[in-house]
C-alpha cells in the first residue's frame, strides 16, 4: 500500500495521511474524503480500501482528533460520542458502519476534528 502514489497529487499514503493530521491544527476532514481519496486517488477496493481507511483513522485519533458531524447549535461542530473513546474500537465501529451501510460517505456525514476545532462556535 505505502508504494502506491495518488494519481492526481502524486503523494504517498503516508504523504497523504500525514497531510490530513496536520490538517487538524485549523479543519476538519471527513470519512468522505478519506474513501475518495482511497479510491479515486490511489485506486484501492476490498480490504486494500479499508486497510487505507483503517491506518487514516488511527492516525487522526493518535493526533487527538475525535468523530465530528456538522453542529446543530452554537458550535461548528458536534461530538459524535456513539463510537467510544478507544481509537481502535472507533475506527473498527466506523468502518463497521460505513461497510453496513452499502454506500459511499457523503459530505453530510462523518467528520473528524481536534478540539481546537469542534470547539469552535459559531459566528466567532
Amino acid at each position: 500500500m505505502s508504494q502506491k502514489r495518488d494519481r492526481y497529487f502524486g503523494q504517498t499514503v503516508e504523504e497523504c495521511i500525514a497531510e490530513w493530521v496536520e490538517e487538524l491544527a485549523r479543519d476538519a476532514t471527513s470519512l468522505w474524503h478519506i474513501v475518495t481519496a482511497g479510491r479515486d486517488g490511489f485506486g484501492f477496493e476490498g480490504p486494500e480500501l479499508i486497510a487505507f481507511v483503517r491506518a487514516s483513522l488511527l492516525a487522526l485519533f493518535a493526533a487527538g482528533a475525535k468523530p465530528v458531524r456538522g453542529g446543530s447549535g452554537d458550535y461548528l461542530w458536534d461530538r459524535v460520542t456513539k463510537y467510544g473513546e478507544d481509537p481502535q474500537r472507533m475506527t473498527e465501529a466506523i468502518i463497521d458502519e460505513w461497510q453496513k451501510s452499502g454506500r459511499d460517505p457523503d459530505a453530510g456525514g462523518i467528520w473528524f476534528a481536534t478540539p481546537n476545532v469542534y470547539e469552535e462556535r459559531c459566528g466567532t
